[in-house]
């Protein structure tokens, strides 16, 4: 764990990532946040916890060795199972002591997620760094028993979870997003000075409602639409096809929305969730927010090029 502490007092905050062994994204965000020259000028402290599933990543594994889901196991016991124990001591040591948390997360294996904040958009603090991120998506996500944000809510400490990329793979694009979006979240918050080059606002796609898509056949996925796009009712998604026969079955989306998550293999048993679609209501505007995303990741590559002053001044 790294901890920095500023000279003038400000919020404590922790950003965690690897809470699930084979979601590797967030310890390269957190790498990378660490070697930002800005962090000199900090106010109050920020925790770095780049790996809390040591065991897991030693293994390549979402869980723990007894196989029990870390996010699953919160606020724990130190008599309890070995996932108990880690998640009571993460919670007691960081979590507790913080006033507010950023955990980074990916799909889980043989899945992709697009950049999506998930946050209690009910609270209004959490929701206003939520937008300030700058992912392309906000969504309301309800609580799941045993979960980190679960109980963090319960003590009344709000977390921001970072969902972006592949299980066990880099992904060039939500590393850079995560990396800016904290730094944002920290200027937004008081702990770094506002940013001397003013960048235009740009309002992620905000949403109450999501839903995993699931394959009622069994086959060969050929899919139509990717991660990003916007779905029209009834609009076919992807084809499902009979790797021994000429059957080919048809998934379409179930309402309006926007693809925030998809599978990333090509067969699929009958059952198996295939594409996440976050429900929208216009999708004119999410069209013009999606696009206005793009043309601001090509902005973000050509300032991740510069020294990273440069970057985040």
């Amino acid at each position: 764990m790294h901890v920095i502490r500023g000279k003038k007092d400000g919020p404590t905050i922790f950003i965690s990532a690897a809470i699930h062994g084979d979601e590797l994204n967030g310890i390269e965000i957190i790498r990378r946040l660490r070697k930002l020259s800005i962090l000199k000028k900090i106010k109050g402290t920020l925790l770095l916890v780049p790996i809390v599933n040591v065991y897991g990543i030693m293994t390549l594994s979402r869980y723990l060795p007894d196989r029990r889901d870390l996010n699953r196991s919160f606020p724990g016991s130190l008599k309890g199972s070995l996932a108990s124990r880690v998640a009571k001591i993460f919670f007691d040591e960081v979590v507790r002591k913080c006033d507010l948390g950023i955990d980074l997360h990916t799909a889980s294996i043989h899945k992709s997620n697009l950049p999506q904040v998930r946050t209690n958009i009910d609270n209004e603090y959490a929701f206003s760094l939520a937008k300030v991120f700058g992912a392309p998506v906000v969504l309301h996500s309800e609580l799941r028993d045993g979960s980190l944000r679960a109980v963090a809510q319960e003590e009344g400490i709000p977390i921001l979870l970072y969902e972006a990329g592949e299980a066990l793979r880099f992904d060039e694009t939500s590393i850079r997003i995560g990396v800016h979006g904290i730094v944002s979240v920290l200027r937004e918050n008081g702990m770094l000075p506002k940013a001397t080059k003013k960048r235009s606002m740009k309002n992620p796609i905000i949403t109450r409602n999501s839903q995993w898509i699931r394959s009622s056949e069994s086959g060969m996925l050929r899919t139509i639409k990717a991660l990003g796009d916007t779905v029209r009712k009834d609009e076919i998604i992807a084809f499902i096809d009979e790797p021994l026969g000429d059957n080919s079955f048809e998934l379409s989306a179930p309402y309006d929305g926007v693809i925030i998550g998809k599978s990333e293999i090509p067969l699929v048993q009958e059952g198996d969730a295939i594409f996440h679609i976050a429900k929208l209501r216009n999708l004119e505007v999410a069209e013009n927010k999606i696009e206005r995303f793009n043309e601001n990741v090509t902005e973000l590559s050509e300032f991740f090029e510069l020294n990273n002053e440069d970057i985040i001044e």
